[in-house]
Parts: structure tokens; C-alpha cells; sequence
């Protein structure tokens, strides 16, 4: 009798010892599965809306140190660059000035415009300072519109020009926006016309 006594403390302290076992590998369990549940990593944001009605964009290689300008002028303003950066319709975000005072190498301008004036648009590029040596400077112009605030900005236009000297400038873009910020056909050239010695 005294032998199957110790027997059944054993299979007692047994079945307690699994019970107590089964119960953590489950709680551990169900904390592993809430786990993602209480930090969710943030989402992504909807398609941001980026400010301006207008955007010019300007991007050059960014292992390049040189300085490029964009120029742009809307319908019935003045030029809006590097030593104006306001106009009426238009304002230049930062004039990038190559690998000087940049916190990122990353060789970019932009400038946006409050609203969308109809007429007739011109967008130049201008090598200012060539430190890089480099015999030609590719140079790549994206124009978007927004024709209003709650319309995502739809590229119109994109090109690439080649600067081959300081003090260069080109017409990369004149073209025409009617009534409802639409791009007129047939009115996109780059004839040129200097913007950056009309400035005032």
C-alpha cells in the first residue's frame, strides 16, 4: 500500500507539473500572437500631395560638384532663379549649390507655383559653377500640374539637356496652359529665351 501511495504523489505531482507547463506554453503563445498587434508598424501614407500647382523639377548627377540654376518664368511674371526666389506664381524652393552647404548629395531644385496662370511658360537651366571638371553636365527637367487641391500632380513634360560650360544657359521647356491648368498642343518648343539677365 505504501508503494502505490508514493505512486499516486508521483503521477499528482506529474499531472500538476504538465498542467502549470501546458498553461505558460500557452500564455507564451498568446503573447507571441499579439506580439505585432500592440506596436503595428505605421503605414504608409496615401499618395502625398505635393504643394504648388505648378512643379518644375531639376535633377543632375549627383556625384557631379557643380552648381546648376533652374529658371522659370510663368505668364506675365518676372524670371524666378537663384537671385530671385519669389515671384507672383512662382517661388524656388533652395537654390542646390552643388556638394557645398548640403546636408545630402543629392543635386535637386524645384519650384512650385500658387495657382495655375494660363499662357505661355519657360523653363531654362544655367551652369553656374562647374567644380566637378566635367566636360558635360546631364541634366534632366520634369514638369508636373495640379490643376487644383485636390487633384494629384500629373507630369506634363520631361526632359534632358546637356551643359557644357559655366555660364551656359538653355531653353529646356516653352509651352503653353490654358484655362484649366491643361497643356495646349502643339505649343511645346524650346525656342530660346535668356531668363536669368532678365531677372528684375
Amino acid at each position: 500500500m505504501e508503494g502505490l501511495d508514493h505512486f499516486d504523489d508521483n503521477t499528482g505531482d506529474t499531472v500538476f507539473r504538465d498542467i502549470i507547463f501546458l498553461a505558460l506554453a500557452g500564455f507564451v503563445a498568446i503573447v507571441l500572437l499579439l506580439l505585432p498587434h500592440l506596436n503595428p508598424p505605421a503605414r504608409a501614407e496615401a499618395e502625398t500631395n505635393a504643394p504648388g500647382n505648378v512643379i518644375v523639377e531639376l535633377r543632375w548627377p549627383d556625384e557631379l560638384n557643380s552648381d546648376v540654376d533652374l529658371w522659370v518664368e510663368a505668364p506675365g511674371d518676372k524670371p524666378v532663379g537663384y537671385s530671385n526666389k519669389g515671384g507672383v506664381s512662382f517661388n524656388l524652393l533652395r537654390d542646390d549649390l552643388g556638394n557645398l552647404a548640403d546636408a545630402t548629395r543629392m543635386n535637386y531644385e524645384v519650384s512650385y507655383s500658387r495657382g495655375v496662370p494660363h499662357g505661355e511658360y519657360t523653363v531654362n537651366v544655367h551652369l553656374y559653377r562647374n567644380l566637378s571638371g566635367a566636360d558635360s553636365i546631364p541634366v534632366t527637367v520634369v514638369i508636373s500640374v495640379k490643376p487644383s487641391e485636390d487633384a494629384p500632380a500629373k507630369q506634363i513634360l520631361a526632359t534632358s539637356v546637356d551643359l557644357r560650360h559655366e555660364g551656359q544657359e538653355i531653353t529646356a521647356f516653352r509651352f503653353s496652359l490654358d484655362e484649366k491648368g491643361r497643356l495646349i498642343s502643339g505649343s511645346v518648343h524650346d525656342l530660346p529665351r535668356p531668363l536669368r539677365s532678365r531677372k528684375s
